[in-house]
C-alpha cells in the first residue's frame, strides 16, 4: 500500500488506500481524504488572473468507496473578478460528492485588513492524543492530532491541531488548501459528545469559508458541536494555520440513534 491516501491512475482517476479509511462504516472513506482530493481539483483549474478560492461547498452525495475513483473539475462561470468551479467524484459511475467554488481575483487590502482574532497555542504545546478506541479507521492514524484546548478523546468542544504524515496524492507535495479539507472535515468528530456507539452524528456537506491562503503543514481545528431537539445538528470550526484563523467551516448533521439507521 502507497504511504499516500491516493495512487494516481491517469486521466483523473485515483485509487483510495486503507489510509483513506473512516469510522462509520468498514470500506469507506473518511470524507477528508475525498474533500481534499476535490479542492485539488478545484485549485488546478487554471485561473486567468491572480485569485484565490474564498468559499467550497462539498456536498456529501453518497459514501465514498474505498476503491477507484474518478474525477472531473471545470469553470462553470467564468467571470473578471469572481468565478464559480466545479469538481466532481465518482465510483463505479455513481456520483459520492460534489464541490462548488467561488474563484476571486485579488488586489492589495494589507492597508484594511482585520484582526483575524485571537491565536491558537501552537501545536508544539499541544498534547499528543487520539481518538475515541471504538473509532477506526486508516485516516485518523494518517494524521498527527495535538490538542491544545479540550480533547478528541473526551466529549464537547475541543481545539486540535492536524498534521498529514503522509501526501494526498502519492508523488506530491500537499497544498495548504488540500491539508485544510483535509482535516477540516474532522469538526464533528473533534467536538463531538455524543459515543459513536450509539449514535450518528455524520455530516451531509462541508462549506467553508476563507480569507487568506492556508500556509504549512499543521491546520487547526477551534471545533464545537450543536445538536437540536429534531435530530439535525450543527459542527462549526475557526480554522488556523501557523499565523492564525484563516476562515470558517460548517457542517450540517443527522444525528439519530445507530438503531434507527443512518442513510
Amino acid at each position: 500500500m502507497a504511504d499516500a491516501f491516493y495512487v494516481p491512475l491517469g486521466d483523473e482517476r485515483y485509487a483510495a488506500t486503507e489510509h483513506t479509511s473512516g469510522p462509520w462504516a468498514p470500506g469507506a472513506q473518511h470524507f477528508g481524504p475525498p474533500s481534499a482530493l476535490l479542492a485539488r481539483g478545484l485549485e488546478r483549474l487554471e485561473a486567468p488572473h491572480p485569485a484565490l478560492i474564498a468559499r467550497v461547498t462539498i456536498e456529501i452525495l453518497g459514501p465514498a468507496p474505498v476503491a477507484e475513483l474518478d474525477q472531473r473539475s471545470w469553470i462553470e462561470r467564468p467571470g473578471r473578478s469572481v468565478e464559480l468551479l466545479q469538481s466532481e467524484l465518482s465510483a463505479d459511475g455513481k456520483l459520492i460528492a460534489r464541490a462548488s467554488a467561488w474563484r476571486i481575483a485579488t488586489t492589495d487590502t494589507t492597508s484594511v485588513a482585520t484582526d483575524a482574532g485571537p491565536l491558537l497555542p501552537s501545536a508544539e504545546v499541544g498534547t499528543e492524543t487520539t481518538f475515541p478506541a471504538d473509532w477506526r479507521g486508516g485516516y485518523l492514524n494518517a494524521v498527527e492530532w495535538r490538542a491544545v484546548r479540550g480533547s478528541i478523546s473526551a466529549p464537547g468542544p475541543a481545539a486540535v491541531w492536524g498534521r498529514q504524515r503522509i501526501p494526498l496524492v502519492d508523488g506530491e507535495e500537499p497544498t495548504g488548501l488540500q491539508r485544510l479539507f483535509a482535516v477540516a472535515d474532522s469538526a464533528n468528530g473533534v467536538s463531538h459528545f455524543l459515543p459513536t456507539a450509539d449514535w450518528w452524528f455524520i455530516n451531509s456537506e462541508l462549506t467553508v469559508h476563507l480569507r487568506r491562503a492556508p500556509e504549512g503543514e499543521w491546520i487547526g481545528l477551534d471545533a464545537v458541536t450543536l445538536v437540536g431537539p429534531h435530530g439535525i445538528g450543527t459542527a462549526t470550526s475557526t480554522l488556523h494555520d501557523g499565523s492564525g484563523p484563516v476562515g470558517a467551516g460548517a457542517q450540517a448533521l443527522l444525528v439519530r440513534p445507530r438503531q434507527a439507521g443512518g442513510g
